[in-house]
């Protein structure tokens, strides 16, 4: 059986919460940062708590920003503003912004409807995605979540929403597949699935 000091277990258990880290992953990770020196090792606390509280959403995309105001992908004036792309993840904005083919804005939602989960509608960012699309000056909302269950049940529940409002909804083409994950898809792919897309 494994003995480790308190404060050692601690930092174990700590990095064992990462996702996809499992326990002997962990005592590497902690090994390794008991290795560095001193002031590394408080640079690396710091950043942790840096990111924290500097980082917060974009009041108007949702996605994650540093600083007062919009993020600079909203208030960038090159941006096409007449198109929304809906993502669950900021780490879906990403891997879109790696295709280099959408010039368009987002909105991240940050999650998608899933009951298993306990996530309904109330628990995302969809009210202010409904309040853009309604403020006008929208002309399509690109349905960017995963082609999985969930991510398709919450695209089609965004769309009938959105249907009132006169907007072309559409979803990204099928180059990604089923079942898969955004930010694992490669660039080509990503740009065939954005030019494909076809209305809900």
């Amino acid at each position: 059986m494994e003995y480790f000091p308190p404060a050692l277990e601690n930092l174990v258990e700590h990095f064992a919460k990462l996702p996809g880290i499992g326990r002997k992953t962990a005592q590497r990770l902690a090994f390794y940062v008991l290795s560095l020196p001193q002031e590394e090792a408080d640079a690396f606390a710091q950043s942790i708590t840096q990111a924290k509280t500097a980082i917060h959403c974009c009041p108007v995309c949702q996605n994650l920003t540093e600083g007062e105001g919009p993020c600079a992908v909203c208030a960038s004036p090159k941006r096409n503003h007449g198109v929304i792309c809906v993502v669950a993840d900021p780490k879906d904005v990403v891997a879109m912004e790696r295709s280099r083919e959408y010039h368009g804005l987002y909105h991240v939602l940050h999650g998608v409807i899933s009951p298993m989960n306990h996530v309904g509608p109330d628990d995302l960012h969809i009210k202010s995605l409904v309040e853009r699309v309604a403020a006008g000056g929208v002309e399509e909302v690109i349905m960017a979540t995963n082609p999985d269950t969930e991510g398709e049940a919450t695209a089609m529940y965004l769309a009938r929403l959105l249907r009132p409002f006169q907007v072309r909804v559409s979803r990204l083409a099928y180059g990604i597949p089923v079942g898969s994950h955004l930010e694992y898809a490669d660039d080509a792919t990503l740009m065939r699935a954005l030019e494909g897309r076809q209305a809900m």
